[in-house]
């Protein structure tokens, strides 16, 4: 009894605090999902499945926001942690500025996605602008905020701009628990760079592989604040991602039930993708 009430004196407030803060809302939002409370008034009124059949049957916007998302996930995904990984490759080397370096390439995990919207906001419409004018660069005057296709690769590269210094972070954790005597072996026997990294390196730090895809997976699809700050889903709804469309659903069009309802359908989504994307990397983990 007295150990039941130590563990419980430890782990009850944390339990407790999951429970009220997530698994119970969470469970709510399950109901009201199935009714057309208007997230106000005292009256709910339940409509049963009604709500998922608007959503599949009717609603465009959120089909052309979903595909946003999805499209703008698989090229996050990719490019995040190719930066982050070679960034962990560049800074797991002898340099001399190296802990300098990781620093300042893990700063912009720390600044909240809705800061960085507005900073890149000023720096895409007046800087990009400002620098196409001085150096006549086509690249710096297109349009960036302002067209469908380079407001996409804006957020693309915000997204990552932001993420990478955190996967940097994991991916140089995992190369420095690599054994150096197996790579120094590799050398003996005359193994070049590349077959080094992609015969050895990489199948001994594939954990961290699997822990970078599933964060930069979760973390792109549920892109919000940064979206909000930086486009707000413009122009005409051509970046307008999943999060932001549940949003304006829920608390402007005040249709609590239809947003929630979304909210579930986004939610099995993504654990599907993360779930597949688990399993996959950790098979290849086994393999390797």
């Amino acid at each position: 009894m007295k150990e039941i009430l130590t563990y419980a004196a430890f782990v009850g407030p944390a339990i407790a605090f999951f429970l009220l803060s997530q698994i119970i809302p969470f469970f709510m939002g399950v109901y009201y999902s199935f009714t057309s409370w208007n997230g106000v008034s005292s009256q709910v009124n339940w409509v049963g499945l009604s709500n998922y059949v608007t959503i599949l049957t009717k609603d465009t916007n959120f089909y052309n926001s979903f595909w946003f998302t999805t499209k703008f996930m698989f090229v996050a995904v990719v490019i995040s942690n190719l930066i982050g990984f070679s960034l962990a490759l560049l800074l797991t080397q002898m340099l001399k500025t190296r802990n300098l370096l990781r620093t300042a390439f893990f700063i912009p995990n720390v600044i909240g996605g809705l800061l960085l919207g507005f900073i890149w906001q000023f720096i895409f419409v007046r800087g990009f602008s400002s620098v196409g004018n001085l150096t006549d660069i086509g690249l710096f005057k297109l349009p960036w905020l302002g067209d469908a296709t380079t407001a996409f690769w804006g957020i693309v590269i915000v997204f990552a701009w932001q993420v990478s210094g955190y996967m940097m972070i994991i991916y140089i954790a995992a190369l420095q628990g690599v054994d150096s005597s197996v790579l120094e072996a590799a050398k003996i026997d005359g193994a070049g760079g590349w077959t080094m990294l992609t015969k050895i390196i990489m199948p001994l730090i594939l954990p961290a592989f699997t822990i970078c895809f599933f964060l930069t997976i979760s973390m792109a699809f549920k892109i919000f604040d940064m979206n909000l700050s930086l486009t707000g889903g413009g122009p005409f709804n051509s970046t307008q991602s999943v999060a932001i469309n549940i949003y304006q659903e829920a608390f402007q069009n005040n249709r609590y039930g239809l947003g929630t309802a979304k909210s579930i359908i986004f939610f099995l989504v993504v654990a599907v993708f993360t779930t597949v994307q688990v399993m996959i990397t950790k098979k290849r983990e086994v393999q390797a």
